[in-house]
């Protein structure tokens, strides 16, 4: 996919639902040209410079290229992790589960007691162009 600022990012989706919402990867470096999947195969969540829930805009106007699926993939090795929502207005924080088959599906969330931490991607549904500005900016 093509951070805003020019070259290409690899994004791995790893989940998706019927109306458009899906859960993935993103990796740095830039890349000048588009990836490869050999580009792809080694890769693990670890490694990744964003995760989270994106809408499918980029992909259904082919804006992002497609390069096909890695071989071997195993979704139990990319699970949906525990998401992490601050809530400004009431300073709550929240930990936020989805199901593992379905990035909207919401199961439950959890709020931490005062000066209790929690790790993790930060919860919310990014749009495509919000993905691609981002990118750019982790990847400079």
């Amino acid at each position: 996919m093509p951070p805003r600022d020019g070259g290409f990012a690899i994004g791995l989706l790893a989940r998706s639902n019927p109306k458009g919402a899906l859960f993935g990867h993103f990796f740095g470096p830039r890349h000048r040209d588009l990836p490869t999947l050999e580009n792809v195969a080694e890769l693990t969540p670890a490694e990744a410079v964003l995760v989270g829930r994106f809408g499918h805009l980029g992909l259904l106007h082919g804006e992002w290229p497609i390069i096909g699926r890695t071989e071997g993939w195993d979704r139990t090795e990319w699970p949906i992790p525990v998401f992490v929502r601050y809530e400004e207005l009431t300073g709550r924080t929240l930990k936020v589960y989805y199901d593992d088959n379905d990035p909207v599906r919401l199961l439950r969330e959890e709020r931490l007691r005062r000066g209790e931490s929690a790790e993790g991607p930060e919860d919310g549904l990014m749009g495509a162009g919000f993905v691609e500005i981002r990118l750019g900016m982790l990847l400079r």
